[in-house]
């Protein structure tokens, strides 16, 4: 069994992820910007100059950076500091969190970061210009950190489409906005916070051993299939 830090893991994806992994019998801390009862929390924003690493083990075999975003507006409407926050939240806090941990990883035998990126990278899609741009940094520094820490470290993205997360609420607000939505899919339903947590302990455990440097489209093939 291994040690797991899982940034923003009281919400959506990383509360699902947290639950996989506990599931499994592995050890998991959480970093959350919101004090939740949860074991082994600490209330850390991601994106901050300096993190708490005080609770931590001696070692981590996972890293999972979950917060996000979702900011879709027409491209003139988009403002400086609507690039930026999407910047920090979804890039610079996943760039702090690995930057803290990452002598903590090196003393695993084996270790995996899972990072999260957006079917909008690959996929153009209108009002996606900030989060895209964003997340398409999220993609080249998973495939430099890759190259960069291999052998001891491996490292891979998960690109989903709509997921039914609470960062979704205003797009999923009622059942006539999940069926629309999910009927641009070819699967035919939006995503669900359990789809992207099965496919990240996947890539965390010993299973993945031989996959580095990947984005993965957990997105109901929505970015390669037109049906």
């Amino acid at each position: 069994m291994g040690n797991y830090l899982v940034v923003g893991g009281t919400k959506g994806i990383g509360k699902a992820v947290v639950e996989e992994l506990t599931h499994a019998g592995e050890t998991v801390f959480v970093w959350a910007r919101s004090p939740e009862n949860i074991a082994n929390f600490t209330q850390n924003d991601a994106t901050e100059a300096t993190l708490d690493l005080s609770g931590l083990p001696d070692h981590l075999d996972g890293l999972v950076y979950c917060p996000g975003s979702i900011n879709l507006k027409p491209f003139h409407r988009l403002s400086e500091d609507d690039f930026y926050k999407d910047w920090k939240v979804n890039f610079m806090g996943a760039v702090k969190s690995i930057q803290a941990v990452l002598p903590l990883l090196k003393k695993a035998e084996q270790a995996s970061i899972v990072l999260y990126s957006t079917v909008a990278v690959a996929t153009g899609m209108p009002f996606h210009a900030s989060i895209a741009a964003a997340k398409a940094a999220v993609e080249g520094l998973t495939k430099s950190l890759a190259a960069e820490l291999a052998p001891q470290i491996r490292v891979n993205c998960i690109a989903p489409s709509l997921t039914q997360t609470p960062l979704a609420d205003k797009l999923l607000s009622s059942p006539e906005k999940i069926d629309l939505a999910g009927k641009r899919h070819p699967l035919q339903r939006v995503g669900s916070p359990k789809d992207i947590a099965q496919m990240t302990t996947f890539l965390l455990s010993l299973h993945a051993s031989w996959i580095t440097g990947q984005i993965y489209h957990v997105d109901g093939g929505m970015g390669t299939l037109k049906v």
